[in-house]
Formats: C-alpha cells, structure tokens, sequence
C-alpha cells in the first residue's frame, strides 16, 4: 500500500450499502422500457418491487436451489448464518413447500452478481466444480467464503 489507511469495514459497508441504495434508484428510474421480468406473487413486496436482476436472481435461486446450495457466497453473509448463495435469498422452506424469503440479497449486489454468474455459467454449459471453482476465483478478493 502507498501509506493510505483501509477505511473500517463498518464504513465500507455504509459506503457500499449507499452506493447501492443510489445505483438503485438510477436503476428504476433508467428502467423505462425493460421488460418487467420474472414476479412470483409469493414473493414479499419488498421482492416484488425490487429492480429486474435482484428478481431475477430470486427466481434463479428458487429455481436453481440444489446448485446455489453448493456455491459460496463472499459477501461477509457468513456472519449472519448463510452457509451458501442460497440462503441469500431463502430463509426457509417447509414440508409443505412453503418459501420464506430471506431480503438479504435486496441490498447485496455481491450476492447477486454471483447468482448472475452461476446463471450464465451454466447457460454456457459449465459443470457445477467448474462453477464453484470460477465463483472462488473471482469472488474470495471481496471477503471469506460462507463454504468450507
């Protein structure tokens, strides 16, 4: 490093989560024209007004759940329990089928690039180890794996 001090991660999570919070906003307001995207109307509203790609990924994770369970996420979510990308966005799901819906990805763009990234992956025909080990290699600079 040149000499400069590292913020605290308490800043540079208020910074992330104000930049996020702006690029939102820009984002719905330059989304004049998009198609409204995947809605599941079980979704709570939160989920349901959030931009394109956040639903996007939602309805990727609830349909995708047994890959995502096998992909980290580096956001830090570890922290608050989340053993995979999955749990980013499923907080539950009851014998009867029954999805509570976790809003921690709302506010995480990490977590949703990666699910953005494991959607493209296997559209390109990756394998699951060929994912996992791509999201590994771009993702573990952002922070520690929620994954052993």
């Amino acid at each position: 490093m040149t000499g400069l001090a590292r913020p605290p991660r308490g800043l540079r999570t208020l910074t992330l989560l104000m930049i996020l919070t702006v690029s939102g906003m820009s984002a719905s307001a330059c989304g004049q024209g998009q198609t409204a995207g995947p809605m599941d109307p079980a979704w709570p509203p939160e989920v349901r007004g959030a931009p394109v790609v956040v639903r996007q990924a939602y309805a990727f994770a609830h349909d995708h759940a047994n890959l995502l369970r096998e992909i980290p996420c580096y956001c830090g979510c570890g922290a608050i329990g989340h053993t995979s990308n999955y749990d980013c966005y499923i907080a539950d799901e009851a014998a009867d089928g029954t999805i509570t819906y976790d809003p921690h990805a709302l506010g995480c763009s990490i977590c949703v690039d990666i699910t953005q990234d494991v959607a493209r992956l296997l559209e390109e025909g990756r394998s699951p180890p060929e994912i996992r080990a791509s999201i590994d290699s771009i993702y573990a600079r952002y922070g520690p794996s929620n994954m052993p």
